[in-house]
């Protein structure tokens, strides 16, 4: 009989409990009013600050404040590319790191440390507003208000000492509100030639920091110590008047729309001064505006003549005319070692007449340095003749090479058939020396070398320097060795190191006449040089 008792009661607990439910279930259902109210709607205006700020805890700039213009279309347009911008941000952050890292990785003596993975997510940054400053400068001024709350998944992997330990940023945030200025505007696309970013106050930083899987963030102190660091480090290099400054074009150039051409023909030099020991020289002349980075323009060389003519003409295209000046350097040609200068006079443009030909008889200087005594002695003569002709208003501008001579000839005295290779060292990239980088170019071709001068503690050197080579034939076959060495500090325990090497076939130089390319260093991690190869046949 207890069993029985026992089996009815659960069984009437069970039915009570479901009964009780329906039951309970109903009465709620038909207790609920079948009226609808509409709801209630005040203005804004009506509500005090405290309710507006508990209501709207995110009012977008634009709403508080009437200089800010909502840009819903900004925030949809980067929404659609977001996927595009994000592998394209992702790898234009490895570009910058990858030096930055070289550089302090040997600082502080740790292997590598590399990206296992980068992505800013799948939520695009959005624009709470944005400001227009209207200035009477040539400028542009914006200030966004930018907000991003992403899910970036940014893991790097740093080895250092045998050992290895994975850093992942996770969750990031970041409110801030920078000033942009595109300026000088200019009439070549993108029609700004520099960007500066400036914050306008301190930003808002906060993300996820995850060391072997385990939330670091997590440590007592440790979050706020870290958020400071940030935002005080940033503010500290950005925070306005401080500025990042990011170069889109030259300025220089880019403000400076030519206004003519420039047409100078040079005639002949006389009472040159000896230069050779046989009591001979080998003139030739180059031309350049000063303050200029394009190649000179030369003229031919006159072989064993103090009295040589040319009448050879060139044409240089103008972009101001009250400040540019002509500089002509005579140099006398030395087949092996540095052409030397015999005599140099400049042309204001600004002295000439526009649309006439204006003769002039140069009397050749040691320098532009009117007290020195050493122009007063006599080094000859250079004849020009000189004829601005400016551009009309409705002209169109004309397309003037500013480069040298495409297909320059040797100059007489070159074996016939051969020719003379010039080689020009521009610069290199990305170099690193183990303990020092202090880097020259060594050029070796058919067992001749030749070196650049070197440049102290410089990843990124910049060197612009001819080297000349004559050949009996030209080089279709041979190859040219170029390696970038490290010279040594004076004091120091270190040698010489090798920073990398090139080996260039000059089959391509020889019938292209002139090739320029960059060409990746060969024992180098990320080491680059850019090379100028120039044949003129005699």
């Amino acid at each position: 009989m207890s069993l029985f008792g026992a089996i009815f009661g659960i069984f009437g607990f069970v039915f009570g409990l479901a009964a009780g439910i329906v039951i309970g279930y109903y009465l709620f259902i038909c207790q609920q009013s079948t009226d609808v109210k509409d709801p209630e709607s005040r203005p804004l205006v009506e509500y005090d600050s405290r309710s507006l700020e508990r209501m709207l805890p995110e009012i977008p700039l634009w709403v508080k404040n009437p200089d800010y213009d909502r840009v819903d279309w900004i925030n949809k347009f980067i929404g659609t590319m977001w996927p595009y911008l994000d592998k394209a941000i992702c790898k234009m952050i490895k570009e910058i790191a990858k030096p930055i890292i070289a550089e302090n990785t040997v600082k502080f003596k740790i292997e590598s440390v590399e990206f296992e993975t980068l992505t800013l997510g799948s939520l695009p940054p959005t624009f709470q507003g944005i400001k227009v400053y209207i200035t009477e400068e040539k400028e542009l001024i914006m200030e966004p208000s930018i907000k991003w709350a992403g899910n970036p998944n940014i893991t790097v992997v740093v080895k250092a000492f045998g050992l290895q330990a994975t850093i992942q940023a996770v969750d990031l945030q970041v409110f801030v509100a920078p000033r942009i200025t595109l300026k000088p505007l200019v009439s070549i696309f993108p029609c700004f030639a520099k960007i500066f970013v400036s914050l306008m106050d301190k930003p808002h930083v906060d993300f996820g920091l995850k060391l072997f899987g385990a939330d670091v963030m997590a440590i007592p102190g440790l979050y706020r110590f870290i958020q400071d660091t940030i935002k005080n480090q940033i503010t500290s290099m950005y925070l306005w008047p401080k500025t990042l400054e990011v170069v889109v074009m030259d300025s220089s150039k880019a403000t400076k729309k030519p206004v003519g051409i420039l047409q100078i023909n040079v005639l002949r030099a006389q009472k040159l001064r000896k230069k050779d020991l046989m009591g001979k020289s080998d003139p030739y002349v180059k031309l350049k505006f000063m303050d200029d980075n394009l190649p000179s323009k030369k003229t031919t060389v006159k072989k064993n003549n103090l009295n040589p003519e040319w009448n050879e003409e060139f044409k240089l295209v103008v972009t101001d005319l009250e400040a540019q000046v002509l500089e002509l350097d005579v140099y006398d040609w030395e087949q092996v070692g540095k052409h030397e200068r015999m005599g140099m006079n400049v042309i204001h443009l600004k002295d000439l007449t526009p649309d006439e030909p204006t003769l002039l008889t140069l009397e050749l200087l040691k320098n532009l340095d009117r007290n020195d005594a050493q122009n007063e002695k006599s080094r000859g003569e250079l004849v020009v003749e000189a004829t601005y002709k400016p551009f009309k208003e409705d002209e169109d501008i004309p397309e003037v090479s500013d480069e040298a001579d495409e297909v320059e000839k040797a100059p007489e005295g070159t074996p016939s058939g051969g020719g003379l290779l010039v080689v020009t060292i521009h610069e290199a990239q990305d170099l690193e020396g183990k303990h020092h980088t202090n880097p020259y170019v060594r050029i070796t071709f058919k067992g001749e070398e030749k070196k650049t001068k070197h440049i102290k503690k410089s990843r990124d050197p910049r060197w612009e320097e001819e080297f000349q080579f004559v050949c009996e034939e030209p080089p279709v076959g041979d190859k040219m060795h170029l390696e970038i060495c490290s010279r040594p500090p004076s004091i120091g325990i270190h040698s010489k190191e090798n920073l990398g090497y090139v080996i260039i076939s000059l089959a391509d130089a020889v019938s292209n006449k002139r090739i320029n390319e960059k060409y990746h260093l060969i024992d180098s991690k990320n080491g680059r040089i850019q090379v100028e190869l120039q044949w003129k046949p005699s």
